[in-house]
């Protein structure tokens, strides 16, 4: 090995063997010092594999994959002879990108290579397949190796699994020379993620029974599974079980013990959690911001993003979700800006949750924006954004664009549909919204109780009672699905909105003689009587809306008005005067318009703008075109 001479930290180090250079290279990246690992290795002249290596396996410990591959491209054009340990390092890294086809590359270079002989590359190749969801591919690399280990079995179990492939994961699992506890976790993870949470336990218990020991990842599993369950009370066993069994400092136990309660909006058992972990990771502030942000406490969230000592796509992510979802459309849309001038790589469900920012907004200027960022890097194909961009489109007005998103998804979901037509009848595209149900059920997709949510509405904003009818009717004989509260309400205001309130009272009555009537059945129903001046009813109504919720407004203005146009002005006043006496106002109505990437919200009664007057000046002029219109197109 030749001497060389390196510049590292502006200090000249002479006589370095390249030897000793890889060695820094290996302890700077163990240090978390990349970048200083970068520049030592880019001034070595002559690079050998095992510096190529060297780099290379430093990025991927880092969970830099993207470097990972650039670099390889380097090294291919620099000539240098990929071996064993690069095919491993370029294969987890196309793994942990899903990026099957890049796989695909690397395994024929390993071919070509005469690597394929290789135990580790092969596990790696079946990892790969695994992760990037091919598990045919990763079977085929399981059956061409001549030698396998625990880890091949592993991983071919984990393809399976991640593809939702149970049986033939069972198959493999009870035909394996040794079952670890990795198999067993893989086995408990799987049926975890895929909901089914008793044979999840099953799993468990049998582990044990066959004299294997949980472990942090076992029950790490269980708890996340058990987050998944609308009742708690496995998920709170599951704490106290681990509390025995002593694995609650463990930080990816801590960690999910921290999920459970964050889906549970239980905060204060969040903090209790966080501030008993002894060494927080990523995982951990990512939690924490997680969870302020569902109890809608955006400050202390990010105070936590701020805190974080490391900050990763989850963590900016978790930010720009939780403001979205707290209707912090502005901020949400500021962090997705600032972490791209982070140089963080965004990933579909980033920009899932920035598409919900712009729908909330309604500012098309910034999605548009926001689309062409996708475009630009890859994501355009992923079907998680194109829900989110045929809805973006569609609430921001724009159903060309939306109904062109929606082609431009290749294997559409059940939500993909859904959406797009709950987009048509948002727009009062009733036709293209009954065809497109048509075209879904063409398709073998078997429709759910939200698609049967947006026929109704469409159906009932568009007055076509029989078509209504005939749906609410299928979805018992023909889909076998029940009815719920909401589809009721959207057949009440149907039948409502048609003048048949004979019927929506007895459907009404009906449907509260299954079980407990929720309020915005009867609000239906009471908006019918005020369209249809059903005062009587609507009186009766309201009394019952009083007992529910006292301290809801809106069946107090309702009946008011229902007073008003019945000419009953005293009963009118009383209902605004019990308003009065128990604190109630009326919601003021608002609107909003978005000019130059720029929403303006107006608010009844608040003339705080700074162009109000020039803008009744407009009004006025337009209100007197309107009742003069033969001045139209008059010019003074």
């Amino acid at each position: 090995m030749g001497c060389c001479v390196f510049n590292v930290g502006n200090h000249y180090v002479h006589g370095l063997h390249l030897f000793q250079a890889t060695s820094k290279i290996v302890a700077l990246a163990k240090l978390g010092r990349i970048t200083s690992a970068r520049k030592l290795f880019d001034e070595i002249p002559r690079k050998d594999t095992v510096a190529w290596n060297a780099m290379l396996s430093g990025y991927s410990q880092l969970g830099l994959h993207q470097e990972v591959l650039c670099l390889f491209h380097r090294m291919r054009i620099a000539n240098a002879r990929p071996d064993d340990f690069t095919f491993t390092a370029m294969l987890s890294a196309c793994a942990d990108l899903g990026k099957l086809q890049g796989g695909m590359k690397i395994h024929a270079q390993v071919v070509v290579s005469g690597c394929q002989s290789s135990l580790p590359v092969n596990n790696s190749l079946i990892h790969m397949y695994g992760k990037c969801l091919s598990a045919l591919s990763a079977r085929r690399a399981f059956e061409d190796m001549n030698c396998t280990n625990e880890v091949s079995w592993c991983s071919l179990l984990f393809a399976y699994t991640s593809y939702g492939l149970f049986d033939a994961a069972r198959g493999v699992f009870d035909g394996m020379p040794k079952r670890t506890e990795i198999a067993w976790n893989i086995m408990i993870s799987g049926y975890g993620q895929c909901g089914d949470v008793e044979l999840c336990l099953g799993f468990f218990k049998k582990m044990q029974s066959d004299s294997h020991q949980p472990d942090q990842w076992t029950f790490s599993s269980l708890m996340n599974a058990f987050s998944e369950l609308k009742e708690p009370l496995c998920g709170y066993m599951m704490h106290g079980f681990i509390i025995r069994s002593g694995w609650v400092k463990a930080v990816e136990v801590s960690n999910s013990i921290m999920s459970f309660y964050s889906k549970l909006g239980s905060h204060n058992d969040v903090v209790k959690v966080f501030e008993s972990i002894g060494i927080r990771t990523q995982v951990s502030w990512n939690a924490m911001i997680d969870a302020n942000m569902k109890i809608g406490d955006t400050h202390e969230a990010l105070v936590a993003f701020q805190q974080a000592p490391e900050k990763n796509v989850v963590s900016w992510t978790s930010l720009i979700t939780g403001y979205a979802r707290n209707r912090h459309g502005e901020q949400s849309l500021s962090f997705f800006v600032d972490m791209m001038g982070n140089h963080i790589q965004p990933d579909d469900f980033t920009f899932g949750a920035v598409l919900h920012a712009c729908s909330t907004l309604a500012t098309l200027g910034h999605g548009k924006m926001i689309h062409g960022s996708i475009m630009r890097h890859g994501f355009h194909a992923y079907v998680y954004v194109g829900n989110g961009l045929v809805n973006m489109y569609a609430k921001c007005g724009d159903i060309q664009g939306s109904n062109s998103a929606f082609n431009d998804i290749l294997e559409k979901d059940l939500v993909s549909w859904n959406t797009m037509l709950f987009g048509f009848g948002l727009h009062g595209l009733a036709t293209l919204a009954l065809e497109l149900y048509e075209g879904m059920t063409v398709s073998g997709l078997k429709p759910d109780k939200v698609t049967f949510i947006g026929l109704l509405m469409t159906c009932s904003h568009l007055g076509l009672v029989e078509k209504g009818r005939a749906l609410f009717e299928s979805m018992v004989s023909v889909h076998g699905l029940s009815h719920e509260t909401e589809h009721v309400t959207c057949m009440v205001d149907l039948l409502g909105r048609g003048g048949y309130m004979a019927q929506a009272r007895e459907l009404v009555e009906e449907y509260s003689r299954t079980g407990q009537v929720e309020t915005g059945l009867l609000e239906a129903l009471l908006g019918a009587c005020f369209a249809h001046s059903e005062v009587r009813m609507g009186a009766n109504l309201v009394e019952y809306l009083k007992v529910f919720e006292p301290q809801k407004e809106m069946s107090y203005v309702l009946l008011s008005n229902l007073y008003c146009l019945s000419g009953q002005w005293k009963e009118a006043e009383m209902v605004r005067k019990t308003m009065a006496d128990q604190g109630l106002k009326k919601m003021p109505g608002c609107s909003w318009i978005e000019v130059r990437n720029k929403v303006t919200v107006f608010v009844a009664g608040d003339r705080s703008h700074p162009y109000m007057e020039e803008l009744y000046k407009i009004l006025n002029f337009l209100k007197f075109e309107m009742r003069h219109p033969c001045f139209s197109g008059f010019k003074n």
